[in-house]
């Protein structure tokens, strides 16, 4: 392989396509795959302090998105994704800026390996770059959406070709892909609920495990936390003295 083909034929050559493309069918699935695991690491392997499963989780990640900017014919989470969606018939999308996103994901990634794998510091803040990537992934994976393809046609300022979910292609919408203004009503108001309810299950409701704690501190301000302490102090004085 010359330089050439490594930089500008990255995926399959698949006749009736000029550009080599990537099955976004096999992509979605390996990105399901890598988010819910992600989430289960988040959630439980940070959640309950087992440092270890984070570790070998963010370690494998940064192997595999390694992997996917040489060259996805030997990724693992892509062969699984190739393995579970093997009877469907493949969606060919441009390879190229399949390639660029995925590199986006391992300079995500490479933080996450000092930070958690060489060098076990959690913060809030370091936490949430987990969530951008698991994010990344979730939209990938239920709804198509490429951000990092998305990025790499504002950079390159021409039109990629074959984009998942054809969102590169010029065209109107169909009507059942609009929204009538009580639609967005009920749009508007699930977003709003979905975001006011998890500031207040974190903001209000006792913590149960350790990341829940974390999670707690970081939505309330310090005059919030500082009432909270006041209270649980006066609290524990009331228990200890209040039968005198």
């Amino acid at each position: 392989m010359n330089l050439k083909s490594f930089l500008w034929e990255y995926g399959e050559k698949v006749p009736g396509y000029d550009v080599t493309v990537i099955n976004e069918r096999e992509a979605r699935a390996a990105a399901g795959i890598l988010g819910i695991l992600g989430t289960i690491i988040i959630f439980v392997g940070i959640g309950f302090n087992h440092i270890i499963a984070a570790r070998v989780y963010l370690a494998f990640l940064w192997v595999d998105f390694t992997l996917r900017m040489i060259s996805p014919k030997y990724v693992p989470s892509l062969l699984l994704g190739r393995f579970i969606v093997q009877n469907q018939k493949p969606e060919y999308v441009g390879g190229l800026q399949k390639r660029f996103a995925w590199t986006i994901g391992w300079f995500i990634s490479l933080p996450m390996v000092y930070w958690f794998v060489l060098n076990w510091d959690i913060t809030f803040y370091k936490v949430l770059i987990c969530v951008l990537c698991a994010s990344l992934m979730f939209l990938e994976s239920a709804f198509s959406i490429c951000v990092g393809c998305m990025i790499y046609k504002a950079i390159t300022r021409k039109d990629a070709q074959y984009c998942p979910g054809g969102v590169c292609e010029v065209r109107i919408k169909e009507p059942i892909q609009t929204f009538n203004p009580l639609q967005k009503v009920i749009v508007a108001l699930a977003m709003t609920g979905l975001i006011a309810g998890t500031y207040l299950f974190l903001a209000y409701e006792e913590p149960k495990t350790f990341f829940g704690e974390f999670l707690h501190e970081a939505v309330l301000t310090k005059a919030q936390l500082q009432k909270e302490k006041d209270a649980a102090y006066q609290q524990q004085l009331d228990n200890e003295f209040g039968d005198d």
